[in-house]
């Protein structure tokens, strides 16, 4: 069975982590499998939201320990540079709202992967831990830039230099995440916002999703230019003109994601 399971529905694309033997921990397969369906969704005009989620009692446990050692182990250079970081750069990247559904824990890039989405989502049993001090590394896949801008600087140290574990309420309380919903409507309520995402006007998405990656760089001019050069390109969209039709005919809108 493929390491990556894969359906287009209703305009969402289901990404589904599956190595639940091994808490999906990543492998060389996995990584280069996601990379290829980030690629596929990225491509799809059908498809206007993305939703990742994990198979079993884990979300992903991070990098599968087996191939760091042995006779063919593959070095952390490689890991990072070949699996962790093209991942992470093609969600940032994606001109489509990515959801990360996280159905149980979450750890090290695991976790990092996660985080790095636009929507951030969990079961209520679910948890989060920066495992990497625990074998003596450092956070990666983006961890180091995400964490601190998510939840400020001195809880962000403290998590990765102990590698506690961080429950689900409790990194709703932080900030880390959006929401967490009870385990039995998890499933349930994460794809619902998932739909209503998916129905919404992805261009304009898309768009928000670009001036928010560039104000981790802009000054403050720069963001004030940036914005009034996309503002002008969502007002072009067939969605804007929509959306405008919809408030003055007091219906609901129908966008197309055009």
């Amino acid at each position: 069975m493929s390491s990556i399971l894969f359906e287009i529905k209703d305009s969402i694309a289901y990404i589904t982590l599956n190595r639940p033997d091994k808490f999906n921990s990543f492998n060389r397969e996995m990584a280069l499998l996601l990379q290829n369906r980030l690629d596929e969704c990225a491509s799809l005009q059908e498809v206007r939201c993305v939703y990742i989620t994990g198979n079993g009692k884990a979300f992903c446990a991070g990098q599968d320990i087996s191939e760091l050692v042995g006779e063919h182990k593959m070095e952390l250079a490689q890991i990072l540079s070949e699996h962790y970081n093209p991942i992470v750069t093609r969600i940032r990247n994606l001109p489509k709202p990515v959801i990360a559904a996280v159905n149980g824990v979450a750890a090290g890039a695991g976790a990092n992967i996660a985080l790095c989405c636009d929507i951030v989502v969990a079961a209520e049993s679910a948890s989060f831990i920066q495992a990497f001090s625990k074998i003596g590394l450092i956070p990666d896949s983006g961890g180091t830039f995400t964490l601190p801008r998510l939840i400020g600087w001195q809880k962000a140290s403290a998590l990765m230099m102990t590698g506690d574990k961080v429950s689900a309420n409790e990194a709703d309380r932080l900030g880390m995440i959006y929401k967490v919903f009870a385990d039995v409507v998890f499933e349930e309520e994460s794809k619902k916002i998932a739909q209503t995402i998916a129905q919404m006007p992805t261009k304009g998405l898309a768009y928000t999703k670009h001036v928010l990656n560039a104000s981790f760089s802009n000054t403050w001019q720069e963001q004030l230019q940036l914005e009034d050069q996309y503002q002008q390109k969502a007002a072009s969209t067939e969605d804007y003109q929509e959306g405008i039709n919809a408030f003055l005919e007091k219906r609901k809108a129908a966008f197309t994601g055009k």
